[in-house]
């Protein structure tokens, strides 16, 4: 397929990223690395580029498209007036203005960031995912009998692990509604509490519309971190560079898997992908017991796909550099049948 030649970057609104990287702290430059990783790298490759900060209003899209003329949008807003389910509206109206993107259609955005709705989807597609229940905001915070402790307790919408600390982890009813109550209190939204799987964290890539290729799989590995403490993706754990020194924490292609596990992941990872309608690219988030059980956690349409990390790692390890990588998401955006095509 031709290259797109024109790309507009739809980005949060004050993560536009400079043309370099020179005189900003680290700490700056991890507020839009990802930006400036896609923006850099398409401009080294010929694509002429305008990125546009988005918050809440869509007129300047509609400015943009008119104006610039785009071949393609690069997708890499995750909210919309600060919700993270409103990045489904805004490809909605990319398709409304019959332009083509990168990454997830609205649908499968919209299954994807629903655990709730997405792992009712998963359990009647057969395809394993921990035992669940839903606590919506006010109602009577009740544990159902068929789920057994310990539980995980999480946002049935947020992501970056908002909210997910050790805590998160509950042994008693007590402790189950203080933490629904927090998670409530803090989100403003409903509650999902997950049976907890104790295992090793695993996450794989995907990529295709109707022909689809995972990437190797990856794991999230605690070398410093004492063997009675669960090993969970807390927020410290996923963005806090000196914590993650500190408890040895890393990510890493995954060896010495449970017999058969390595054959069984990829298989998993496209039925979840195909039963929750995705398109584009997506990480798949599971959890390996000792016995070799797969456990599906979380379905993420739109992963971050800055350089260096997961997802970007683990496509290189499978044979596609940072430049291969995003030129197939455009690929893949620019062939992407939406409705407006007929």
């Amino acid at each position: 397929m031709s290259k797109a030649t024109r790309v507009l970057m739809l980005v949060r609104d004050g993560h536009v990223p400079p043309e370099t990287t020179e005189g900003f702290s680290e700490k700056e430059i991890d507020a839009w690395k990802a930006e400036f990783d896609v923006a850099d790298t398409l401009k080294s490759m010929g694509h002429e580029i305008l990125p546009l900060g988005v918050y809440d209003d869509l007129a300047p899209i509609r400015q943009a498209i008119q104006e610039f003329q785009p071949d393609i949008t690069f997708m890499l807003l995750e909210e919309f007036h600060g919700v993270v389910t409103y990045d489904q509206a805004v490809t909605s109206y990319l398709e409304l203005m019959r332009q083509p993107y990168t990454g997830c259609n609205p649908r499968g955005l919209l299954l994807s960031k629903d655990k709730s709705l997405c792992k009712k989807i998963l359990t009647y597609h057969r395809i394993p995912t921990p035992k669940f229940a839903v606590f919506p905001i006010g109602r009577r915070i009740r544990r159902p009998q068929r789920l057994p402790f310990p539980l995980f307790v999480k946002s049935a919408t947020e992501d970056a692990s908002l909210g997910i600390s050790r805590a998160s982890i509950v042994h008693s009813d007590e402790a189950l509604v203080e933490r629904v109550k927090y998670l409530h209190g803090l989100t403003g939204g409903d509650v999902i509490a997950e049976q907890y799987i104790d295992g090793r964290e695993l996450y794989v890539g995907v990529i295709g519309n109707e022909r689809l290729q995972t990437f190797t799989t990856w794991e999230l590995l605690f070398s410093k971190t004492p063997a009675d403490q669960p090993k969970i993706a807390t927020r410290s754990v996923k963005w806090n560079r000196k914590y993650q020194e500190r408890h040895g924490i890393e990510t890493k292609a995954a060896e010495n898997l449970p017999e058969g596990v390595a054959k069984r992941i990829p298989s998993i990872c496209k039925r979840v992908y195909r039963a929750l309608g995705m398109s584009g690219y997506a990480r798949m988030d599971l959890r390996v017991t000792e016995d070799g059980q797969i456990y599906v956690i979380e379905a993420n349409a739109n992963p971050n796909i800055e350089f260096g990390e997961d997802f970007s790692e683990s496509a290189e390890s499978s044979g596609i550099s940072y430049e291969k990588l995003l030129q197939r998401i455009i690929n893949l955006g620019l062939s992407y049948k939406a409705p407006w095509q007929g």
